[in-house]
C-alpha cells in the first residue's frame, strides 16, 4: 500500500485556493480509527471554501470532505465494538471538547470549540482519513456508499425540519432554495405530511426539476408568494430558508403565515439591511439550525436504508477525486443538485 494519497487540499483562503496534493496516509490515535473512504459527497461549504465568500475559521491547509463513508482499516489500541472492514459513515464533529455543558448534554454539535472536518481538521476527499470512533454509524450492506456518503446532508435536513421546526401533516411548508440542503428538506417535509413548494430563480430550472421527483411544487421567483397564500392568503406555516444568502430572509418573513416559522439553514456572510419589525409584528418563530448528533443520524440512515428517504434523484454523477474541479464546477453552477467523488 502507497504511503501517500491523492488530495482536494483548501490550502489558503484567497479564491480559487484548492488542489490536488499527495499527502501521507494520517497516523491514528487509540481512540481513532482509520477510515478507507469509499466515496465523499461535495457540499456546498466546500464550494464556499473554494469562492472564499465562506464565513467560518478555516485551518489551512486542510484536506477537504465531510460527507464519507466507507470501511475500517484500522483500529486504535482502546477502539471497542469495531472491527476492520465494518462499512461505516462518520459524523463531522471531528473535534469535540466532552466537558463542554453542550456536548454533556448529547449537543456536541453545538460546543463552540467544535472543529469539522473539511475546514477544522483534514476531511475526506482522499483515500484515508482519521476519524473518532465515537463518530461511527453502522450501514447496512445493501445501502451503497454513493447513497451513504450522503448521510450528513440527509441529518442536517432531518433536524432543520424534524428537529427545529414544528411542523404537522397539511401544513404548508415552503423551501427556499433548490441546493442538496433544500431539495432534502422538502424531501423531509413531505415524510411528516406537509404540502411542499420549493422555489428557486429561472437559473435553477434543473434543480427544480430534480425536487418535483419528491412530489413537490417547483416554483420560480415570485410564483413563491401565490403558492404560500393559496389556502387562506395568509402565507405559509413554515418557511424554511436553505438559500446561501442573507437576503432570502426577508422573502421568508414575508411569506410566512402570523404565527408561523421560519427555519433557517443556509448560510449567508452578508448583512440583512432592513428592518424585523413584521417578526415581531406577525409574532413568528425564527429559529436557527446548524448541524445534528447521534440520535439523528440513527433515524436518517434507518429511513434511508428502508427507501423512504431516497438520495438517488440528488446525485448528479461520481468523479474521481482528480476530477474535483469539473465536480465543483458542475454543483456550483446549479446543472447538477449533488457531486459525488470517489478517491484513487
Amino acid at each position: 500500500m502507497s504511503s501517500k494519497s491523492a488530495a482536494v487540499v483548501n490550502y489558503a483562503e484567497a479564491k480559487g485556493s484548492v488542489e490536488i496534493r499527495e499527502i501521507p496516509i494520517p497516523e491514528i490515535g487509540e481512540d481513532d480509527i482509520l477510515l478507507e473512504v469509499a466515496n465523499v459527497g461535495v457540499c456546498g461549504s466546500d464550494l464556499h471554501q473554494w469562492t472564499s465568500d465562506h464565513s467560518w475559521p478555516v485551518n489551512y491547509p486542510v484536506v477537504l470532505g465531510h460527507e464519507f463513508g466507507g470501511k475500517i482499516a484500522a483500529l486504535g489500541s482502546r477502539v471497542k465494538g469495531w472491527s476492520v472492514g465494518d462499512r461505516v459513515v462518520s459524523e463531522t464533529a471531528a473535534v469535540i471538547d466532552a466537558q463542554n455543558p453542550m456536548s454533556r448534554t448529547g449537543l456536541y454539535n453545538l460546543d463552540p470549540t467544535r472543529k469539522g472536518f473539511g475546514y477544522g481538521v483534514n476531511g475526506a476527499m482522499t483515500r484515508f482519513v482519521k476519524v473518532p470512533a465515537r463518530c461511527l454509524h453502522h450501514v447496512p450492506d445493501h445501502l451503497a456508499f454513493e447513497e451513504a456518503c450522503l448521510t450528513e446532508p440527509c441529518a442536517v435536513a432531518y433536524n432543520a425540519v424534524v428537529g427545529n421546526s414544528r411542523i404537522r401533516p397539511g401544513d404548508r411548508v415552503l423551501v427556499i432554495g433548490p441546493g442538496t440542503i433544500g431539495i432534502l428538506c422538502a424531501a423531509v417535509a413531505k415524510l411528516c405530511g406537509a404540502e411542499v413548494g420549493i422555489v428557486g430563480l429561472e437559473a435553477d430550472k434543473e434543480r427544480l426539476e430534480i425536487a418535483k421527483k419528491y412530489g413537490c411544487d417547483a416554483l420560480i421567483g415570485e410564483a413563491a408568494k401565490d403558492w404560500a397564500k393559496k389556502a387562506d392568503g395568509l402565507g405559509a406555516d413554515l418557511i424554511v430558508d436553505a438559500a446561501g444568502v442573507s437576503a432570502t430572509l426577508k422573502m421568508a418573513i414575508d411569506l410566512v403565515r402570523p404565527n408561523g416559522q421560519v427555519t433557517k439553514v443556509g448560510w449567508g456572510p452578508q448583512p440583512y439591511n432592513f428592518s424585523l419589525d413584521p417578526l415581531v409584528q406577525k409574532n413568528v418563530r425564527l429559529q436557527g439550525s446548524f448541524s445534528h448528533n447521534w440520535p439523528i443520524w440513527e433515524k436518517v440512515i434507518s429511513l434511508m436504508a428502508s427507501g423512504k428517504l431516497d438520495v438517488k434523484p440528488i446525485i448528479g454523477g461520481v468523479w474521481s477525486i482528480t476530477e474535483w474541479k469539473k465536480a465543483f464546477e458542475l454543483m456550483h453552477e446549479g446543472k447538477v443538485v449533488k457531486s459525488v467523488l470517489k478517491p484513487v
